[in-house]
């Protein structure tokens, strides 16, 4: 697709953001100076949030470039979703879905993570023009992804989970779960490593949620610094869970998902106040916002007006 073809681009322009001139950009580029604002596209049937509202290709490049524009510093991109007992879809299937798009934001200037658990399809995204590979399978993880990372030398965010979308549930079960986590990322770590994959691309994430009972995501939050003290940057994923909802239950409902910004705010605020290298949000200017009060808060200074 031509950036002529992404609506809002051409001569008869509508409300949608236009392409502006375009600078190849790189990870070198992204600020350093605070936590990182993650946008999630899903261009998926049955996310647990957003699922049906971006299949079309015109209408997920429209979102991917409103939250570019809008100051999402990445935008990760995902065809499968990874829900609690989400049915699974081929590589094929989820190529169709998401290369178009990661090629046109690529050439709008965009940095693009791919959320995908098979290797086929992040050798294709990375070939798009996709610049990090955000894994979410953990202790499943297929058995040339480590030899491609190594091989391509792409930042890789190694997230932990036990099992998979239909069996994880009943997988949240811990004695001490930050030790288990941590011990768990380590092996997978000590996996990549030896495959060849240097430190620094490595990305760690406690995924919270996935084989995690509220509790357990609360106690890994709380622990944010052990993370951070294993030598690699963290990536942290609270945007409209489940616990959040459960956590505003009103009277014997939980929060949908729509209704979970302004916590999942809280919680961005808190990551990034205790060195979250990324947040994964769906409402990226709110989680901006956050993170600039964070990073206020941290330096112990109020912007001038």
């Amino acid at each position: 697709m031509s950036l002529g073809a992404i609506p809002g681009t051409g001569p008869a322009t509508s409300p949608l953001p236009v392409i502006r001139k375009i600078t190849a950009r790189t990870l070198a580029d992204l600020p350093t100076d605070r936590t990182l604002v993650m946008g999630i596209l899903n261009i998926t049937e049955d996310s647990f949030s957003d699922g049906g509202k971006y299949t079309k290709v015109d209408d997920a490049i429209a979102h991917g470039l409103r939250m570019y524009y809008g100051g999402a510093d990445i935008i990760d991109i995902g065809g499968e979703s990874t829900r609690p007992g989400a049915d699974p879809v081929s590589p094929a299937t989820e190529q169709a879905r998401i290369i178009p798009v990661i090629a046109a934001l690529a050439k709008a200037g965009a940095i693009i993570s791919v959320d995908t658990m098979h290797t086929s399809t992040a050798r294709a995204a990375l070939a798009a023009g996709a610049h990090i590979i955000n894994d979410v399978s953990g202790l499943t993880h297929e058995a040339d992804m480590p030899a491609l990372i190594a091989e391509t030398g792409a930042p890789y965010v190694l997230m932990h989970r036990r099992g998979d979308a239909a069996t994880m549930a009943t997988e949240a079960n811990y004695t001490d779960v930050v030790a288990e986590v941590i011990e768990e990322l380590l092996a997978l770590r000590e996996t990549f490593t030896a495959a060849g994959v240097k430190a620094e691309q490595l990305i760690l994430d406690p995924g919270l949620g996935f084989a995690k009972d509220a509790e357990h995501n609360w106690e890994l939050l709380r622990s944010l610094d052990r993370f951070s003290d294993l030598g690699h940057r963290v990536l942290v994923g609270t945007s409209r869970k489940r616990f959040l909802g459960s956590l505003l239950t009103n009277d014997g409902k939980a929060a949908a998902p729509a209704e979970r910004d302004a916590a999942t705010t809280a919680t961005t605020a808190l990551a990034a106040a205790n060195g979250a290298w990324g947040v994964r949000v769906h409402d990226v200017a709110s989680n901006l916002d956050a993170v600039k009060v964070a990073r206020a808060w941290s330096a112990a200074t109020v912007p001038a007006l």
